[in-house]
């Protein structure tokens, strides 16, 4: 019989980002997210919470093996840590960078480098900006 098991990866980040919409005039934009318009952006230490499902290899007793893991999730915030959002990551050329739209870039990103490099899947995501506010990100199977 096969066991599916859950595995949580804790890491951290840096990044800075500005709430901006481009169809909105100024007033409309600072009306709606306030200081998060300063055209200087602001910044946050995320931790990002990956959470894997997979069946356990009865060789290893893992369902991946952390120094796999490690390496994709390196590779993934590579364009996130140390960047301004809105400048340097491309995807937010056009979206503006809120926890809930980062989280689903990054979920995009790692499905997209699991299922290059290994037999789990995503199971969700935890996107903490702040201590008291995280959002929580999956996809229905």
């Amino acid at each position: 019989m096969a066991y599916k098991i859950l595995l949580t990866k804790r890491v951290d980040f840096a990044a800075s980002h500005r709430y901006w919409n481009q169809e909105w005039s100024e007033a409309e934009n600072k009306a709606v997210f306030g200081k998060c318009t300063s055209p200087y952006g602001h910044g946050h230490n995320y931790i990002l919470e990956v959470t894997l499902e997979g069946e356990v290899d009865p060789d290893t007793g893992m369902i991946i093996n952390l120094y796999d893991l490690k390496p994709i999730l390196s590779d993934v915030l590579k364009d996130f840590d140390h960047k301004y959002l809105n400048e340097d990551n491309p995807e937010f050329k056009d979206l503006i960078p809120t926890t809930e739209n980062i989280a689903r870039v990054l979920w995009d990103s790692l499905e997209k480098k699991l299922g290059e490099d290994t037999n789990c899947r995503l199971y969700r995501i935890r996107l903490y900006e702040t201590p008291d506010l995280y959002v929580d990100y999956w996809r229905e199977r």
